[in-house]
């Protein structure tokens, strides 16, 4: 029973991971259920037979990227010095966030192509596919406000609102690298200046300010 479970599991992937390349390579607006299904080198009878429609296949595909990207993102955290200050943790995301490498371009260059076609598509908008960003923003609201528990973030901060804001900026900010508006480095020192307001100028380790800590 469980190998059956893993073929259909890994059928799903196969099919998924098709439709991500055909929608980085060509655009998400190119891809169609026949696409997917030749990019995936197998039928389209079974690309429909796992799912139903385009929209169900996109959908899946931004929660397969979702969780490639908390993968990553893990693994920043993994290589932080134990006892790594709140700022460190909102650095690794908004580092993972923005499109620097093939991976992160691919997830900025589809999640964008679906929240422009999920505006005229009924079909994509009926999709629950703004849940991915809502959890990242409730998880990175988390950390801010276990970082003004311990006196890493300034008691007048909203955590939630301040969560909403690093995640509006980081997103404004990859879109424009992948236009060629700025330079990822140029965008990653702009997201620099504005933790630095909200957390305080970064100092090395065993620097921090504990005079904020007592206070």
């Amino acid at each position: 029973m469980r190998n059956t479970a893993d073929h259909h599991a890994a059928r799903r992937d196969q099919i998924v991971q098709a439709l991500v390349r055909v929608a980085a390579r060509e655009g998400l607006h190119a891809v169609t259920m026949r696409s997917v299904a030749a990019e995936a080198r197998v039928s389209l009878r079974l690309v429909q037979y796992y799912f139903d429609t385009k929209a169900g296949l996109t959908h899946a595909a931004l929660d397969h990227l979702e969780h490639e990207s908390a993968e990553r993102w893990a693994e920043r955290l993994a290589g932080l010095p134990a006892g790594a200050p709140a700022r460190a943790r909102v650095e690794a995301f908004l580092a993972e966030a923005l499109p620097t490498d093939e991976r992160s371009r691919v997830f900025h260059r589809v999640w964008t192509s679906y929240a422009v076609l999920a505006m005229t598509d009924p079909e994509l908008a009926a999709q629950p596919f703004v849940a991915g960003p809502k959890r990242v923003e409730r998880r990175l609201a988390e950390v801010l406000t276990r970082a003004q528990h311990d006196g890493e973030l300034p008691a007048d901060r909203e955590p939630g609102a301040e969560a909403a804001r690093l995640l509006a900026l980081n997103h404004g900010l990859g879109t424009s690298v992948l236009v060629g508006q700025r330079s990822a480095e140029a965008a990653a020192s702009i997201l620099r200046y504005h933790l630095d307001r909200l957390f305080g100028p970064a100092r090395p380790p065993g620097g921090a300010d504990e005079s904020r800590r007592s206070g």
